[in-house]
């Protein structure tokens, strides 16, 4: 019984990691965050991630076949409006002004609440993306979910449980990686880094507007 348990711990956990490890706008945002603030900021800001991420791999995995309709019937909609989305975030993120942010950090004018919400609503924002790409990798490591009783249910809690640990597991070590070269940088590198940071965002965002686009004219 516990080997079993620890298999389906280790099954979700696996699917937290392999799911967490991409180089997209949320992972752009925890770099850019942890460089330009620290790794308090990082941290914060990689939980709301696998908060969002373990809240619709509940979600997904308990109404699958519904989410999948509504998904498939406005997914173009939801496409333009995500990327829509992600370009805004690039756009703020460019012009931001890091100088008058390090100042607000050494003055302990610090808010991780804030880092946490808006990664959490950025993150649930791109839920059409999300959603299927998690359910790919729960089906790459044969994780199944179940309610049908006491013992199947504290088996789905188990698989969230690992997902959630292996999701955080891999922002805190890209937040403690990242800080270890923070305090190399000087504002004047913050600024590149916000403006990199902002164009990256943005042509994720763009890609996946022309991409929706492309996808629905006649080959």
């Amino acid at each position: 019984m516990l080997v079993g348990l620890i298999d389906i711990f280790l099954r979700g956990l696996g699917v937290g990691l392999a799911s967490s490890v991409t180089v997209g706008p949320v992972a752009v945002l925890c770099i850019q965050r942890t460089l330009s603030k620290n790794r308090r900021s990082g941290l914060a800001s990689g939980l709301g991630v696998a908060c969002a991420d373990m809240l619709m791999a509940i979600v997904a995995f308990s109404f699958y076949a519904m989410l999948q309709a509504q998904i498939e019937e406005y997914s173009l909609i939801l496409q333009v409006i995500g990327g829509i989305f992600v370009v805004g975030v690039g756009v703020y993120i460019y012009f931001q002004n890091p100088v008058r942010q390090i100042r607000k950090n050494r003055a302990g004018k610090q808010d991780l609440w804030q880092d946490f919400s808006s990664m959490f609503a950025f993150t649930l924002a791109n839920f059409v993306v999300v959603i299927p790409y998690l359910l790919a990798f729960f089906a790459m490591f044969n994780v199944g979910m179940h309610s049908h009783d006491v013992a199947s249910l504290m088996m789905s809690v188990i698989t969230i449980l690992g997902f959630f640990a292996g999701a955080m597991g891999w922002w805190t070590f890209l937040t403690l990686t990242i800080d270890l070269f923070r305090r190399r940088f000087r504002p004047r590198h913050m600024l590149t880094i916000n403006h990199i940071a902002g164009v990256i965002i943005s042509v994720l965002g763009a890609v996946t507007i022309i991409s929706t686009f492309y996808n629905i004219l006649p080959q």
